[in-house]
């Protein structure tokens, strides 16, 4: 039997031809105490189960990565889509949304969900825990397309039989573990064992499934911390969704399929939801009447940008007279700039602004003081000798979009009662079925690359190596302080994948082989693939969101 030489972290084992990365991956456990999940073989991620049948670099994929948590994730689903099959026969499985560092879910009868007892949830629990004791082997199985919708029709998944009746590629990997078989679009443990660390508790019509994290090395399950406001915001997209009378991409595509007009008709009434929800914001704040200062916060490709622009008018036509402040003007000179952990400068830092200058800018307008305005040189990276003045009428609002937002020390000399402050991001995306979610973070990402692309010369490669800073400065500068907001605006477009699709997908085929990124634009592109692709993009209007990432908006940026 031909031998196959594998190296992990300059040291070299030797496996059988056909066999598995599995029994080097649990020593590479022993000795680093990291939970494996998953392996990269030569820059390609294969599961710990898959035979191997070459030689190669190998780096394991932990629980700690973004990969291994996907991992991790997608098993966890595997054996709760069981359980729930097993304990409620005639209801489905309904995989919303993330909330905290869990994942929301219903149960459904059709389309209608049906609201759990606590007791129902313990028995959940308790159906899970049988699953990951009993420690199932997962087995992956390669199907002709036909085949794996017969399969999944015989099952009534109708949302797995819709989602791949469009796909391109004609064989279809089918994942099963002791009689329960699904579909996943990534890779999986290789057994229900891996998955001890979860937890599930009621929270409003459903339930929220608890992910584990890792910190200092120790893997734990956080307790569960409600967030109302974001929950509202997932309610008001589901409600949109059922308006539109789409639950998942399989229908989505369903929409497609039938021609131009039926997409022109989604477009619209797409925009006219943004539209109406925007206006609704300018109402609120009119209505609580001493409103001087809306402040604007979302992570990168939220869309915040365009948002703040439609606010503006919307507000224009309430009878105010908005102005705008840059936040971008209140960097510190370069050399004061805050550095990051790897030594580089940490823009992204509310130190990075000069928060003493604002406060005292703001409150000296609000008094009816004339004020310079400083104006900062990117280029120099100082602020410049001689800023813009500027005076207010008593009754004017000032509008300040940036990431910090929501952060009360940055207006912290400004009273509450002036303040008006709004979340924008992409918060809720379309599912691929009612177990694969669509995670928006990967919406933002595609956003910014075809924006990257357009406007910023930079290629995919580029945003792809930056993403990871620009969502670690996320989860510190924004996400802590998202439950703070008056009010929430969903920028996420129910056709808006179909359209960055055309733009995307040739930016991620040229992403080398070689480099550690390819997997990540491989996973993207396999996203992609589940969706058709809307190519009326003159239908779009010019002060859609979407605009500002492909081109050709109505505002100036």
């Amino acid at each position: 039997m031909e031998m196959l030489k594998i190296y992990v972290d300059g040291e070299t084992y030797e496996i059988a031809q056909g066999t598995t990365l599995e029994q080097i991956a649990k020593e590479y456990e022993k000795k680093t105490g990291k939970m494996v999940l998953g392996a990269r073989l030569n820059n390609s991620i294969v599961e710990l189960f898959r035979p191997i049948y070459r030689s190669g670099e190998v780096t394991f994929i932990t629980l700690e990565s973004q990969d291994g948590m996907r991992i991790y994730q997608r098993g966890l689903l595997f054996i709760l889509h069981a359980a729930v099959r097993s304990l409620f026969k005639t209801y489905t499985l309904k995989v919303l949304h993330t909330i905290g560092h869990g994942i929301y879910c219903e149960i459904r009868d059709k389309n209608t969900p049906v609201e759990l007892s606590e007791d129902d949830v313990k028995k959940l629990a308790s159906e899970m825990r049988k699953w990951v004791e009993a420690n199932i082997r997962f087995k992956k199985t390669e199907l002709q397309k036909s085949e794996a919708i017969q399969l999944f029709a015989s099952a009534e998944m109708e949302d797995k039989v819709k989602l791949l009746k469009y796909r391109k590629k004609k064989t279809v990997k089918v994942y099963e573990a002791d009689g329960h078989f699904d579909y996943f679009y990534g890779y999986m443990p290789p057994s229900t064992g891996y998955l001890k660390w979860f937890d599930i508790v009621k929270y409003e019509q459903g339930f929220v499934l608890l992910l584990p994290v890792v910190k200092d090395g120790k893997i734990s399950v956080p307790a569960f911390k409600p967030l109302p406001k974001l929950s509202a915001v997932f309610l008001e997209y589901s409600r949109w969704l059922e308006i539109m009378e789409i639950n998942t991409v399989g229908e989505l595509n369903e929409v497609i399929a039938k021609g131009e007009r039926a997409v022109t008709d989604l477009i619209i009434l797409a925009e006219a939801l943004h539209e109406k929800r925007i206006a609704m914001i300018s109402e609120e704040i009119k209505k609580k009447g001493n409103v001087r200062l809306v402040l604007i916060a979302g992570p990168s490709s939220s869309g915040k940008t365009t948002f703040s622009k439609r606010l503006m008018v919307q507000l224009k036509a309430s009878g105010f007279k908005p102005v705008t402040i840059s936040l971008d003007d209140y960097f510190v000179d370069r050399e004061k700039t805050p550095r990051d952990e790897n030594g580089n400068y940490d823009f992204e830092a509310l130190e990075a602004i000069d928060v003493d200058l604002f406060n005292r800018n703001l409150v000296d307008l609000f008094n009816g003081k004339e004020v310079e305005i400083p104006k900062f040189n990117f280029v120099m990276g100082k602020r410049e000798p001689m800023g813009t003045k500027m005076k207010i009428d008593k009754d004017q609002i000032i509008i300040v979009e940036g990431i910090h937002g929501l952060n009360p020390k940055l207006t912290e000399l400004v009273p509450e009662e002036l303040k008006f402050k709004i979340y924008a991001s992409a918060l809720a995306q379309l599912n691929l079925d009612n177990v694969n979610r669509l995670h928006t973070t990967d919406v933002r990402l595609l956003r910014r690359m075809v924006r990257d692309s357009k406007f910023r010369g930079h290629d995919a490669l580029a945003t792809l190596r930056m993403w990871d800073s620009v969502r670690r400065g996320e989860e510190r500068n924004i996400f802590p302080y998202q439950e703070n907001a008056d009010a929430m605006f969903n920028s996420a477009l129910i056709y808006e994948l179909s359209v960055l699709k055309i733009f995307a997908e040739p930016l991620l085929a040229v992403v080398p082989d070689d480099v550690p990124e390819s997997t990540e634009a491989n996973r993207l592109l396999k996203i992609l693939d589940y969706f058709l692709p809307i190519t009326n993009i003159e239908d779009i209007p010019r002060t859609s969101i979407i605009r500002e990432f492909i081109g050709r908006s109505a505002f100036r940026y």
